[in-house]
């Protein structure tokens, strides 16, 4: 079975009793002019009490002798969207969990891989806002390394959730901006996320950061 095999069969206005995961809320707040105004947004229910997150982001590279570090990947169909998206794996933060217990679960869980957290001041990103102008949705991104010749990345078996459709694969880093823009011709949402790092990478090979 394959995410491109769903299909959205309708939309419509969902009663705020019935929500489960989000809620849309209206904040009143004064502008440095000091007028009052009203903003709208949604605002996610599932952040554990005492959490600064509400999830991870998960940059895992796989590194395999003699070959470029390669970028683990996931195309997962989105019904907001109506498309199959290009992602990184990701997941929602559990109560008394760290941002690393927590990459490293949902990466074995979604994907089978068992990776090791990066170190020396880069595992874990600051706090990223998805889209603050529009929802309090957070997290950290976790950068983890996947070693493909250790024993237990060679059998995988993800544990996904009886509502995940997950295909993983994966690109070379040095062609990532290059096949987004080929995904997003044939079809596919480009999630923010993989966006980002791969215009970074493009924005330091064109001016020669390093």
């Amino acid at each position: 079975m394959s995410g491109a095999d769903s299909k959205v069969l309708k939309s419509e206005p969902l009663n705020p009793t019935e929500a489960r995961w989000t809620r849309l809320v209206k904040t009143t707040y004064t502008d440095p002019n000091g007028v009052t105004r009203d903003w709208e947004s949604a605002e996610r229910q599932t952040r554990p009490v005492g959490s600064a997150i509400d999830g991870v982001g998960i940059v895992a590279i796989l590194q395999e002798k003699g070959k470029p570090p390669a970028l683990l990947l996931q195309k997962q169909f989105r019904p907001p969207v109506h498309k199959v998206c290009i992602e990184v794996p990701a997941g929602l933060i559990d109560a008394g969990e760290s941002p690393e217990v927590c990459a490293l679960r949902e990466l074995k869980e979604e994907t089978g891989y068992v990776g090791e957290i990066v170190r020396e001041g880069f595992g874990v990103s600051p706090v990223m806002w998805n889209d603050p102008g529009f929802c309090n949705t957070n997290l950290n991104m976790v950068h983890v390394t996947v070693d493909l010749s250790r024993p237990e990345n060679q059998d995988l078996k993800p544990e996904l959730e009886d509502n995940e459709f997950i295909e993983c694969f994966s690109i070379p880093l040095t062609n990532l901006y290059a096949e987004c823009r080929k995904l997003e011709q044939e079809g596919y949402a480009i999630d923010a996320r993989v966006g980002t790092l791969a215009e970074g990478i493009e924005i330091a090979r064109r001016w020669k950061l390093y």
